[in-house]
């Protein structure tokens, strides 16, 4: 078999994008790719390319265990084995997915070594249905910023342009899945963290509704906003991943809204012709009029004229409210629940190197430049919980979430479209990563899908451009009809493709 990453493959059907899940499965079936030689090539990726050559520092640990692991499971295959729905799949954590057999760090130096007694629900999930967890990937430290730097796992960089950010705070995982050192992965996503990375590296992210996937066993920083899902090379992976990750745990009680709204599989929506007639509304405040703006936004107005071509109804929409830089001054709550979530947190877990946030501020060990102003704020809230100003936020978000489903209701839209960042994403060095509107869908809880919508114009440290992403959002538990709009998308633009920085390796 060719590089898991490499040329095509006409005996596997593995394309240059990287192989899919249903591309490994064939190959299963027909006894042309066991599971140790597809880890084994991963593996090789992972050492040809993490910290050698581009050097993208995505990775913060290997599971020693994999290639032990993928025997056990060829041992199990027989020709005729119904295969489980990620039977063989290599999977990247981000650091802050609780594993029994790997450290949880977050990213931090002052959690290292940190070992949880059991995995997160949704890693869980993952093994029972066929998944080998590959390693842990960087992220931005604590999942606090959008940078994808961290103490314990240095600057993850951009493979499409390696001066770059890739985006955070699942940057780690984004970079990684890009650079095809694993099949697909695991973000997390309190304002942007699962489709940043998705629009920076040329990937499929999705933010679920709120309630649809549990966060128990995921390092918290706010449980209003947060998240956990999907992030992989094609929409048609993500939609079998978010099958395995969504559920109900008692462990997370939000999840209770899910039962009975979720389908048999989110894989019946996969429909070529999912945008003919779809009402869809183009949000216009959530594009920028500036000079940094022109990349991001021709590559939309490409976007837009693809969806009006395969037959969607666009319909612009301008509304003050809906700003994200407003909503992010205004609304986000991050500061106020912060502590209290942290420490509930570390108390949860059997010998946490520190016990509290103050305790772990205390340390030092942190990535002080872009985490110390956040975390000196939550530590000096003594009750967030019980300010005038939080509560009068959660107010307003509930007032958010009735005016977005209000203007979708009246308009009659099924989605929102726009960019996820409004520019490209900022050069390593910088401390923000400016103009993101990821917080619409995680103060209101409503779902949204990350797609690639293209590329940049060339450079020279950027042979290909820098990917853009276009987001679609939608009314709570529309992840069906989400889908099915990002695959029609993806299957008219095919705008995906593999950063030059990580090629097929040598002789493969």
């Amino acid at each position: 078999m060719g590089d898991a990453y490499g040329r095509h493959c006409p005996r596997t059907g593995i394309s240059s994008n990287g192989a899919s899940i249903n591309e490994i499965h064939r190959g299963l079936r027909s006894g042309k790719l066991t599971c140790h030689s597809l880890v084994r090539q991963y593996l090789d990726r992972i050492n040809a390319y993490d910290q050698q050559g581009p050097a993208l520092t995505a990775i913060l640990y290997v599971n020693p265990k994999v290639l032990e692991q993928a025997d056990a499971m060829d041992k199990q295959l027989k020709p005729a084995t119904r295969l489980k729905p990620l039977q063989c799949i290599p999977v990247l954590l981000k650091d802050n997915f609780d594993t029994a057999d790997m450290p949880t760090t977050g990213g931090s130096l002052a959690l290292k070594g940190m070992q949880p007694a059991k995995d997160a629900f949704t890693v869980a999930r993952l093994r029972q249905n066929g998944a080998l967890i590959l390693g842990k990937t960087n992220m931005h430290e604590l999942a606090i910023a959008g940078l994808t730097a961290s103490s314990l796992g240095g600057q993850t960089k951009n493979p499409y342009e390696l001066a770059r950010t890739p985006g955070g705070s699942s940057g780690g995982t984004g970079a990684a899945l890009a650079a095809n050192f694993a099949t697909i992965g695991t973000g997390s996503d309190t304002v942007n963290s699962i489709r940043s990375p998705a629009s920076a590296n040329s990937l499929v992210g999705i933010r679920p509704t709120r309630g649809l996937i549990s966060r128990a066993g995921v390092i918290p920083v706010s449980f209003t906003q947060d998240a956990a899902g999907p992030l992989a090379r094609t929409v048609a992976d993500a939609a079998v991943l978010l099958d395995v990750m969504a559920g109900y745990d008692p462990d997370d009680p939000v999840t209770a809204l899910g039962i009975g709204r979720i389908p048999a599989t989110y894989t019946a929506s996969l429909n070529r012709n999912g945008l003919k007639g779809a009402r869809i509304g183009v949000l216009r405040t959530l594009f920028g009029g500036g000079p940094d703006h022109q990349e991001v936004n021709r590559v939309m107005a490409n976007a837009l004229e693809v969806l009006k071509k395969q037959g969607a109804i666009l319909v612009d929409i301008e509304d003050a409210a809906f700003d994200t830089g407003k909503l992010n001054s205004d609304l986000d709550v991050q500061k106020y629940e912060y502590k209290f979530a942290l420490n509930n947190y570390l108390k949860d877990q059997p010998n946490p190197p520190v016990h509290s946030l103050a305790e772990l501020i205390a340390t030092g060990n942190y990535h002080k430049p872009s985490l110390e102003k956040f975390l000196t704020s939550a530590e000096a809230q003594q009750n967030g919980l019980d300010e005038s100003d939080y509560k009068d936020r959660r107010v307003k978000i509930d007032d958010l979430r009735v005016r977005l489903a209000n203007a979708m209701a009246k308009n009659n839209l099924v989605a929102l479209a726009y960019p996820h960042q409004k520019r490209l994403p900022v050069m390593i060095g910088e401390m923000n990563q400016a103009e993101r509107n990821g917080i619409l869908a995680s103060l209101t809880g409503f779902p949204a899908i990350t797609v690639p919508a293209g590329f940049s114009t060339p450079t020279e440290s950027a042979p290909f451009g820098v990917p853009v992403g276009i987001e679609f959002l939608g009314q709570p538990f529309s992840e069906p009809q989400l889908l099915q709009i990002a695959y029609s998308f993806e299957q008219a633009t095919h705008a995906r493709k593999p950063p030059q920085s990580t090629p097929p390796l040598d002789g493969r």
